[in-house]
């Protein structure tokens, strides 16, 4: 089974030596030498997620991309994920094709509705229209992929005003940038990505894995009624790599409980607790331990759904950027080699 194996970051603000939460300069500047190391230990994919709030940098992450296609040169690079419902798809489409150019062709976005709410206020949208608003604009943003570099495109809707006979510029590369749709577990979301003839991401942060069979058959037979061939599927979930089981656990135990526990009380969860970490540990969707735990988690997880790609978020919280890139580097070296070893056994 042929698997790409990435890693995706939202750009958490993290604390530094003296322990003390850093700039939101300085954690940018952090994910491009994370991105740098990833590059350079054999890692395929390299995300970055748009979030506007004070505990994430990246609120532009095409800019970042762009920062990290001139210091590296072969893994790929992304968006994990982009907000398309409260951009303009032309803008979008535009960054995108942009990075893509700076790369030398490596560049791909996930588009997704967010999981939280903050651009739309910001940027005049109204979250009464968050259903018309992603379905518009993902239709006008696969018009920009049909037509990319080939020909003007028309378009009307009732978001934004009408599109016609515009070419769009620059084009990508090769003339397609590969689009993902990133799913959080609606069956109407797998259903629009097969429409469209886009790849499936499937955002898996919690529960055990195996729960989201039923999207990855709703998504294989819904691609063969709309008479399309089989696509990639892929899954993003959270973890942490140290040389021991025990060292992981303890150093991601703190941040994890901090960005839970916020998280959490803005959305009516009650407080997380060690033995929820360790059940989340065992049998949930985070992947976390050593190098050999962690390989062993994720090839039961890409034999289980029959995916091709998974990305792991390896930040979380104030987790410090030592540690993360420790992580990287055994994720790189250890993790990724020992996955497809254990993928290619009987």
């Amino acid at each position: 089974m042929e698997i790409e194996l990435g890693l995706d970051t939202f750009g958490d603000v993290t604390v530094g030596a003296d322990g003390a939460l850093l700039s939101q300069a300085q954690v940018i500047r952090d994910v491009i030498a994370e991105a740098e190391l990833a590059d350079s230990v054999g890692v395929d994919f390299f995300g970055v997620g748009e979030h506007h709030r004070a505990d994430f940098a990246i609120s532009a992450p095409e800019v970042v991309l762009a920062a990290i296609a001139a210091r590296t040169t072969r893994m790929r690079l992304g968006s994990a994920v982009t907000v398309l419902s409260s951009d303009d798809p032309i803008r979008v489409f535009q960054r995108f094709s942009t990075v893509d150019a700076a790369s030398n062709g490596r560049a791909e976005v996930i588009l997704g509705r967010g999981s939280f709410i903050e651009s739309f206020p910001l940027f005049g949208f109204d979250l009464d229209e968050y259903e018309t608003l992603f379905e518009e604009k993902l239709d006008l943003f696969v018009a920009l992929l049909e037509n990319d570099g080939k020909a003007p495109v028309s378009w009307t809707g009732t978001t934004r005003a009408p599109l016609e006979a515009k070419r769009i510029f620059p084009p990508t590369t090769s003339g397609s940038l590969r689009t993902w749709i990133g799913v959080g577990g609606s069956q109407a979301s797998v259903m629009r990505a097969a429409k469209y003839g886009l790849p499936l991401m499937l955002a898996i942060i919690g529960g055990d894995p195996r729960r989201f069979a039923p999207y990855v058959a709703l998504y294989h037979r819904a691609l063969a009624q709309f008479g399309r061939d089989t696509l990639p599927i892929g899954v993003h979930s959270p973890g942490h790599v140290a040389e021991t089981d025990a060292k992981a656990r303890e150093q991601m135990w703190p941040a994890y409980r901090g960005m839970r526990d916020r998280i959490g009380a803005e959305r009516g969860w009650p407080p997380t607790n060690p033995q929820e970490y360790q059940s989340e540990i065992d049998h949930g969707s985070l992947y976390v331990g050593s190098p050999e735990t962690v390989a062993r988690k994720i090839a039961a997880t890409v034999r289980a759904l029959g995916v091709s790609r998974f990305d792991m978020k390896y930040s979380a919280g104030t987790l410090p950027h030592p540690e993360m890139m420790r992580c990287i580097e055994l994720y790189g070296r250890e993790v990724i080699p020992r996955v497809r070893e254990l993928l290619r056994a009987p």
